[in-house]
């Protein structure tokens, strides 16, 4: 039978979709096959699945995601009764149930439906379709003891009903009670009760969002800008320097069109970064002259400015009685809405309670959640040389909301922060590092001397050399200010990885640094090497480069099958390039004989069960090997291309290995998600050589 989980609730604004998000997140990491059904629903777009389907690339019809309408489902109701309705719905769950692994049930929203008893009528579904409910009670506005009587209220009733109850969830608490609740309610419920407090950032409507609700126009402005959250608002009435003092980071402006000094002084307080702002909205439908214009988009470019027609004060009725919405259109707070549920709940308990069988097959989305899972597991340090690099700000942010680590950019500070408010990126929570000015320069310099005191180095010259962003970068890694280092989207391989061959060096077991690509197929995830550093590895570099693979791919939750490849398979070919990948093959068994490994093998027999029947029957790695060793680079980095083009596989890498401390290298094309997750994979790496310390 399919499982289902059934998020529902008590009462209307309970921002319950946080935990719908959370709980999406969670299933999809254990399974490929997630459906979403939503019993009732209004008129109009459903944000939400909108949110889901793009975030999570669900295939499923919108047509099947939904039960009936609120209109339909009282008017049957009224007709035939209570039975009738859930027996349709119950029919429409069905034909959906059967088609995924996991079925995530919407429940009904309590908005303006005139449906009696709404919650018993979710408890009933539920118990219908077979799901285990976690009901969730909204906070805000409310004491701390009326949220926990609520919350007990709410258990009770569901309990009562006869529901299956996971966990409760209390959300939007004011942060300052939300310890004192959690404790209280911790003892309460023989459930887990979650308690997540009210975030600001998700209740601040975007720009974009205000300007929807406004009729708004926009003057100047981009799609970045638009995205920024309005955390407030600041009128402007004031003189300039006033007004000046009124503003906050991430408000929104709001002044009489016709007022050009506060819409000129607003944008160059941006553009300096003191504070960065959100936008400026223009009211009265006052819009000032080109050449303020021309100026405004200089100061800031990107930073939106919008005319409406109404007066300050309707609209200021209107953005006060805004909220932000989670939709496709704002992923920032998507990652914000995930990184407060991952905070605030176990969510490693909350998954095993959902019973979720994991799935055989690793979908490249899967290899994700697991990264970024097992990396905030254990948070350590991550230094970005190119800080700023859109790219990297626009990583880094997705990295600070999600929790997985922390952070230190480096680059000239203020430039950094004029990109990120730019940007719409708060870098406030991010290490901020000038290598030319930073008091650590001295010290790396006589550090770095030593180092390569045998190349003549000396002082002087360390330190014209340490305030390169790369080498600085790796020498905070040597000295234990950082766990490891990202760099290369703009650098070249050499820029980012000399450094650590000058500094840090391979490790005491290693003979060679060497990479691997994790190839994220359909299915499965393949471990590729070497493929970005060596050219043309000997035999014992190959059989170096193999032994190597199969810890990271270990590290990684991939059980290691190695296949050493050549253009033939086992005996039935020869020559220098054979020869070199047998004598390699024999190395391996013989100085790890734990390890499954087969070679030489073609690719073909390596991974395709029915040619390896043939090529070579009865071996344990042959048709199912999941690490495979390229014999030169040439090889490595065509196949690794050819099958991510070709097949749509997800590449993620070059990720290093064989040195001392992690440091990895990004392709120049590299984008945000592989920046998140090769920082991932780093952090997890660093925790890795922490254990191995410990050890």
């Amino acid at each position: 039978m399919t499982r289902s989980v059934y998020v529902t609730g008590i009462d209307r604004g309970d921002g319950r979709q946080v935990i719908e998000l959370g709980v999406m997140e969670l299933l999809t990491r254990q399974v490929d096959r997630v459906g979403v059904f939503r019993p009732l629903v209004h008129d109009g777009p459903d944000r939400l699945f909108d949110l889901l389907r793009a975030r999570y690339r669900l295939s499923q019809d919108a047509a099947t995601v939904y039960g009936m309408d609120y209109h339909e489902a009282s008017a049957l109701q009224a007709e035939r009764g209570t039975d009738e309705l859930v027996s349709e719905l119950v029919d429409r769950f069905h034909k959906v149930a059967r088609d995924y692994e996991v079925v995530l049930v919407l429940g009904t929203d309590f908005a303006d439906t005139q449906l009696p008893d709404e919650l018993a009528l979710n408890a009933r579904l539920a118990n219908e379709f077979g799901a285990s409910v976690i009901p969730v009670v909204g906070g805000k506005g409310q004491t701390a003891e009326s949220v926990r009587a609520e919350a007990r209220n709410a258990h009770r009733a569901y309990e009562v009903l006869g529901c299956d109850v996971l966990a409760m969830v209390v959300n939007r608490v004011n942060p300052q009670d939300r310890d004192a609740i959690a404790e209280r309610l911790s003892a309460r419920f023989p459930v887990p009760c979650y308690v997540l407090p009210d975030e600001a950032a998700l209740a601040a409507p975007t720009v974009a969002q205000v300007t929807s609700a406004l009729g708004g126009t926009v003057l100047l402005g981009d799609d970045a800008g638009l995205a920024r959250d309005a955390l407030n608002f600041v009128f402007g009435g004031a003189m300039l320097p006033n007004f000046l003092n009124a503003l906050t980071p991430g408000c929104l402006v709001v002044t009489p069109g016709d007022r050009a000094d506060l819409v000129v002084g607003s944008l160059a307080a941006h553009s300096a970064g003191t504070p960065p702002i959100a936008g400026v909205v223009l009211t009265l439908d006052e819009r000032p002259g080109e050449a303020i214009l021309t100026l405004a988009d200089k100061l800031a470019p990107g930073t939106p400015v919008v005319a409406v027609s109404g007066g300050s004060f309707p609209t200021a009725q209107e953005l006060f009685a805004l909220e932000g919405k989670l939709n496709a259109a704002t992923p920032r707070k998507a990652e914000t809405a995930l990184g407060l549920f991952e905070r605030h709940t176990d969510t490693a308990d909350l998954l095993a309670r959902m019973s979720v069988a994991r799935s055989g097959r690793v979908t490249p989305m899967m290899f994700e959640h697991d990264l970024l899972e097992t990396a905030r597991a254990d948070r350590r340090r991550v230094v970005l040389p190119e800080g700023s690099e859109e790219r990297v700000l626009r990583a880094a942010d997705v990295l600070l909301r999600r929790n997985v680590c922390d952070l230190t950019l480096l680059g000239d500070v203020e430039v950094i922060r004029k990109k990120a408010a730019d940007l719409g990126i708060d870098v406030t929570k991010c290490e901020l590092i000038d290598p030319q000015t930073s008091e650590l320069r001295q010290r790396f310099a006589e550090r770095y001397a030593e180092l390569r005191a045998h190349k003549g180095v000396t002082v002087e010259l360390a330190y014209d050399v340490v305030a390169d962003v790369n080498y600085f970068g790796t020498l905070m890694v040597q000295e234990g200010l950082a766990d490891g280092m990202v760099s290369g989207s703009v650098h070249s391989t050499a820029a980012t990885i000399r450094p650590a061959f000058e500094i840090i060096k391979t490790k005491p077991d290693a003979s060679i640094v060497s990479s691997v690509f994790f190839m994220c197929l359909a299915d499965k995830v393949l471990v590729y090497g070497d493929c970005a550093v060596n050219p043309d590895p000997n035999a014992e570099q190959l059989a170096d480069i193999a032994v190597q693979a199969a810890a990271t791919a270990a590290r990684f939750g991939v059980d290691p099958r190695i296949a050493m490849l050549s253009y033939s398979t086992g005996t039935s070919g020869s020559g220098a390039d054979v020869d070199k990948v047998r004598e390699a093959t024999k190395l391996v068994r013989e100085a790890r004989p734990d390890l499954r490994i087969e070679g030489p093998i073609q690719y073909d027999a390596a991974v395709e069960p029915s040619v390896a029947a043939t090529k070579l029957p009865g071996s344990e790695v042959a048709g199912q090997a999941t690490v495979l060793i390229f014999p030169d680079l040439n090889t490595g980095n065509n196949t690794y291309k050819a099958v991510q083009r070709s097949a749509g596989a997800v590449a993620v890498g070059p990720v290093l290995q064989g040195l001392r401390k992690p440091v990895n290298d990004l392709s120049r094309g590299a984008l945000v998600q592989d920046i998140v997750n090769t920082v991932a994979i780093t952090a997890i790496q660093a925790q890795a050589q922490g254990q191995e310390t410990s050890a």
